[in-house]
């Protein structure tokens, strides 16, 4: 029954493709959310007002909205006509949606770090950039990582919605073998531990990276 599911007629084939679909969106979205959402946080932070309204404005709208909905709304909806790829307006999407968790990330961690070691660097002479990578930096990556791991983690669970705007990634194409097979039972599994896979990989790396940053 594996067989005839998973790997007969080039079916592992059709999931590689949809897996690696799947990545490259979690990847990509990650890195341009991950960027966007450090640009927002220092917006929210900032010292004038209207930067700052407007990042907790963005931040607030984003948060509270679906993600599937917002998917929606920019395929269907603002980038409707303009011929952009269904892949291009899911990164876009899955960046904005990703960029909201980082930016309150971030200003979190930041809130949460010593800001007596950082005066007590200042009077020894360090610089404001050496302070900050030597004193405030390693504390903001030490508070946020196991966030940011799980905002990894969500993000690959999230483009699972992704085949309502025609992206065939990796829950498609279990949708679809299930349908051709009429098991979905053993399909949606087979599918559900792929997922589980990806997810215990990011937490195997963050791991590995704690062990070595101990050492």
């Amino acid at each position: 029954m594996i067989y005839e599911i998973f790997i007969k007629n080039d079916a592992w084939l059709t999931i590689l493709n949809g897996f690696l679909i799947t990545v490259e969106i979690s990847a990509f979205s990650l890195i341009c959310g991950t960027i966007l959402g450090t640009i927002v946080c220092f917006c929210r932070m900032s010292k004038f007002t209207v930067l700052s309204i407007l990042a907790k404005i963005y931040i607030s709208i984003v948060r509270g909205s679906p993600v599937l909905m917002l998917l929606m709304l920019l395929f269907y909806g603002v980038f409707a006509g303009s011929g952009l790829s269904p892949l291009f307006v899911a990164v876009v999407t899955f960046s904005l949606h990703t960029a909201a968790y980082v930016a309150e990330l971030l200003r979190s961690a930041i809130m949460a770090t010593d800001i007596g070691q950082v005066e007590a660097a200042r009077t020894l002479g360090f610089s404001k950039w050496q302070a900050f990578r030597f004193i405030t930096l390693p504390q903001i990556a030490h508070i946020a990582k196991p966030v940011y791991q799980s905002i990894i983690v969500n993000l690959i669970q999230w483009t699972s919605v992704v085949g309502y705007v025609t992206i065939t990634d990796l829950t498609r194409v279990i949708n679809n073998i299930a349908s051709r097979t009429m098991q979905p039972m053993i399909t949606i599994t087979g599918g559900l531990l792929i997922y589980l896979s990806i997810s215990y990989i990011v937490y195997g790396v963050f791991t590995l990276t704690n062990r070595s940053s101990t050492k």
